[in-house]
């Protein structure tokens, strides 16, 4: 399992050389819990705008890659913007991106989803995105966005926010990738599964 983060036309990254030497043990300690019976069987929820802005994306990608490279799962909401760029990050890291779409057919669907789920529930996909999560990682923010937020804080799970432009109480913010990712798999090397 590699742990690199390939840069491309559309999603310049970081690389994982950039990275701090505790995010890359920590990165491996993830994917080795992976592996085993303690794995975490619940994703990590991706959210933000589907008309998010480069910062937004490339951030989106970094994320979801280094997870899903590290055994984790993305859900997210299926479709453009940040979405796309953490289905994108998580499947060419070699892992499983989960789109939980609000139309009732899966033509609206980003093509880097390994899973695409229609509802036919409009905006109240929201609900299983924040739901389905082990922790949401909010990378930008829109009205759809917040509501993520704001059901999965409601529901006791740890919410993790950059590039916002509001702030709710109980979100802890991260200052770029790095500190997202460090302050990801602290919560997920903690955390217990359920």
């Amino acid at each position: 399992m590699s742990l690199h983060v390939g840069a491309s036309a559309q999603q310049p990254v970081l690389a994982t050389e950039n990275y701090p030497d505790a995010i890359l043990e920590a990165l491996q300690q993830l994917a080795q819990r992976q592996r085993g019976p303690e794995r975490h069987r619940q994703p990590v929820s991706v959210i933000g705008p589907g008309d998010a802005g480069e910062a937004e994306c490339a951030a989106a990608y970094a994320v979801a890659h280094a997870l899903a490279a590290a055994g984790m799962v993305i859900i997210c909401g299926g479709r453009g913007g940040v979405m796309a760029a953490a289905a994108r990050g998580a499947t060419d890291a070699g892992g499983m991106a989960v789109g939980i779409l609000p139309e009732e057919d899966d033509s609206n669907a980003n093509e880097w989803l390994s899973v695409a789920v229609p509802t036919g529930m409009g905006e109240m996909r929201n609900a299983i995105i924040a739901r389905s999560g082990v922790c949401l990682v909010a990378i930008g923010s829109n009205m759809g966005t917040l509501s993520e937020m704001a059901m999965g804080l409601k529901w006791g799970k740890p919410v993790f926010a950059m590039l916002g432009g509001i702030e709710l109480p109980g979100a802890v913010r991260a200052g770029d990738v790095g500190d997202m990712l460090g302050k990801v798999l602290e919560c997920l090397l903690t955390q217990r599964q359920k």
